[in-house]
């Protein structure tokens, strides 16, 4: 069977999956081509690629059922961008293993706050420096910006480097510290996905890690993914995947582990 197919077929159902709980997919897409054998660098810049196409068309989606909060997303977003860029351009500079070592740690990372109960709380609202109080539509939330700006950036750094979408971080985060509603946070975080995976992909660009070609493929059936898992997802409950996509990625990244430790 054509390795580009397959690996086409692979990514339509990561995608699928992915864009029902507001998350990349990244580090799904990054482990199939790597274990395709495709260099780490080249997955990290096609992954970015591919997150930037599924995310903008689960965002129209979500978009059109007024579950994109715009002025959350351009006031937490931008440092993740700028630093996605940051982290795309070093990752041209590292050595492959280095990247999948990082990769492998940052599932790991991930997996733990999957499995962490993201209950949504009210908060309270601050009329202080530093927390912006936000009405959207019904819902009315706080946002820590002393907190959720500098994890916002250190995310972006490492989802730019390995190729990720730093969404598995950001869903916990709005809805744990900001009280933001799941279904907001899902919908806003396809947005955010969407540009910090431009960045991320403009970022390794810069070293020629990219073959047009190969993506294709594996562009349009993540595009066709992300419209049907966004389908689903405005009829579902994201959060009741949550534990599941968490062991995923633990097996991911014992996957990477296994393929680093290969002579």
């Amino acid at each position: 069977m054509n390795i580009t197919f397959l690996l086409s077929a692979i990514i339509l159902l990561i995608a699928i999956t992915m864009s029902m709980v507001g998350k990349g997919g990244g580090n799904f897409y990054v482990l199939a081509m790597v274990l395709a054998g495709t260099s780490m660098q080249h997955a990290a810049t096609t992954s970015q690629l591919i997150m930037m196409a599924t995310a903008f068309t689960s965002m129209v989606i979500f978009h059109n059922h007024k579950r994109v909060d715009w002025k959350l997303a351009l006031m937490i977003d931008p440092p993740t961008d700028i630093m996605a860029f940051v982290g795309g351009y070093f990752a041209g500079h590292m050595e492959g293993t280095t990247l999948k070592i990082m990769f492998a740690v940052l599932l790991i990372i991930i997996s733990l706050f999957m499995f962490i109960n993201v209950n949504e709380k009210p908060r309270e609202q601050k009329k202080k420096i530093g927390y912006w109080n936000r009405q959207f539509g019904e819902y009315s939330y706080t946002v820590n910006l002393w907190i959720t700006l500098p994890i916002t950036a250190v995310v972006g750094f490492f989802a730019g480097a390995i190729g990720i979408s730093g969404g598995a971080f950001k869903i916990p985060l709005m809805v744990m510290l900001c009280g933001i509603p799941m279904e907001i946070a899902v919908g806003t975080s396809s947005a955010m996905v969407a540009v910090t995976a431009l960045m991320g992909f403009l970022g390794h660009s810069v070293h020629g890690n990219f073959d047009l070609y190969f993506a294709i493929p594996l562009v349009v059936a993540a595009v066709l993914g992300g419209w049907l898992g966004s389908k689903f997802a405005v009829k579902s409950k994201p959060k009741n995947l949550r534990k599941i996509f968490a062991a995923t990625n633990l097996l991911a990244a014992l996957i990477m582990i296994f393929n680093i430790l290969q002579p």
